[in-house]
């Protein structure tokens, strides 16, 4: 039986569960990247202050925040995160090919402008095409499901960027239509390369993305060569912690995209 003299101690707890629950929230809300929700953050506010209220889950959840917070002090102060990211990344040297596959990356859709990953795959793309290595490109439009309903094409502003480049003399693009994952673009690409019968493509990506797309795109029968762009979130030497958060928040959106691979992943649309 509680007593009023517990009561105090009680709302600690709480207060103590609630904001370890935020300081994960927030954690969270960074690390997560688009697969955090916000039912998911008021969960975590939520839990903390229901575990606070009881010795034995207020005990486990500081043991649990205890060890996540050395975990991340290991991952923020040593590289340790370097050889965890060069196995995520696939680099093969560029040949002779059908097409360059541009991936799709972020766009912000206030500033109507891509986001710096998007604009290093293009360039690394119109990089290949000067270099003569394939004749055109492909350029991706996502679907009405990712972003706000009003939010610009990834593609039309590809599109743009490559006119601005070359108002003449420029490489010929398609585009992949209504494009929600890498699976949905494999699966495009797939489609134009029976059509067309195109015998290899080079695959650009972001370096951490690149062996998990050339694993979808090998499923799907296409023949791929992988040429990631240049990593623009941090420096993959990983001198400072804000480039080692920055690589955790990648390695954790990998993992949980295979995670999520593993239980069925998002269908092909």
């Amino acid at each position: 039986m509680r007593t009023p003299e517990s009561r105090p101690v009680v709302w600690r707890g709480v207060g103590a569960g609630v904001a370890t629950g935020a300081a994960l929230a927030v954690l969270a809300a960074y690390l997560g990247e688009v697969r955090t929700t916000v039912p998911l953050l008021l969960a975590l506010l939520l839990g903390g202050g229901v575990a606070g209220a009881f010795p034995l889950t207020r005990r486990v959840a500081q043991v649990g925040a205890g060890v996540l917070a050395v975990l991340l002090a290991l991952c923020l102060l040593t590289p340790v995160l370097r050889a965890p990211l060069a196995a995520l990344t696939l680099a093969q040297p560029p040949v002779q090919a059908d097409a360059i596959v541009v991936l799709g990356g972020g766009v912000q859709c206030g500033a109507r402008t891509l986001e710096a990953s998007s604009l290093a795959r293009l360039l690394r793309g119109l990089e290949l095409w000067r270099a003569g290595y394939a004749p055109l490109l492909t350029v991706s439009e996502q679907s009405g499901l990712l972003g706000p309903a009003n939010c610009v094409k990834l593609s039309e502003l590809e599109r743009a960027h490559i006119a601005a480049l070359y108002p003449t003399g420029g490489p010929q693009v398609l585009t992949l239509r209504h494009v929600t994952t890498t699976r949905d673009e494999a699966a495009r690409v797939r489609d134009l390369a029976r059509a067309r019968g195109w015998r290899r493509v080079l695959l650009v990506t972001s370096p951490s993305h690149s062996r998990r797309a050339a694993r979808l795109f090998t499923a799907q029968g296409v023949n791929v060569v992988s040429v990631p762009a240049g990593e623009t979130r941090f420096d993959t030497a990983l001198p400072l912690p804000f480039d080692r958060l920055a690589a955790l928040r990648v390695l954790l959106y990998e993992g949980l995209s295979r995670v999520k691979a593993g239980v069925g992943g998002t269908p092909e649309r």
